[in-house]
């Protein structure tokens, strides 16, 4: 339960950041930070790349079920970690975090709240918000956890 602080410091920030950012900014247009760099406020109803973002409503209660269920079993997963898996536990409070703070939209709003936009020149990278930063953080941290980070029993088999 250590490291429930880094998930509850994700939602906080996510919803924080979304709360300003609905406030301060219409649908669509966006503000130009830098010459890579726009915030734009955009409404998702869909998952990543807006995936079911079409799917006529049905998909609202379907990913706030999923993220729910997920959320429960990372709980799980992190309450049996060993004390000295800090990079496993950080990767998994992030994913936490992040999924805690898209459900907490879903639930309230229908969507996922998403305003940070890359681009290079006319090409955009999909528009995403605190919470989904720390999904994928913590997902490539569980990628480096597992391909070189942790030990392998077929390793220690071949000695």
């Amino acid at each position: 339960m250590r490291w429930l602080w880094l998930s509850v410091l994700v939602v906080v920030l996510d919803q924080f950041s979304k709360f300003f950012i609905s406030e301060n900014l219409t649908l669509n247009p966006p503000v130009e930070l830098t010459s890579w760099l726009n915030l734009v406020l955009a409404h998702n109803t869909g998952a990543a790349f807006s995936f079911l973002g079409e799917a006529g409503g049905w998909q609202r209660w379907f990913f706030a079920i999923l993220a729910g269920v997920v959320s429960i079993v990372l709980i799980v997963w992190l309450l049996k970690l060993p004390k000295k898996a800090v990079w496993m536990a950080s990767a998994l409070a992030l994913i936490l975090g992040g999924a805690i703070g898209n459900l907490i939209d879903r639930v309230r709003f229908g969507h996922v709240v998403d305003f940070i936009d890359f681009h290079i020149d006319t090409w955009h990278f999909a528009t995403f918000n605190i919470a989904d930063a720390a999904i994928s953080v913590g997902a490539v941290m569980l990628l480096i956890d597992a391909f070189f980070l942790s030990t392998h029993e077929s390793e220690s088999d071949d000695s």
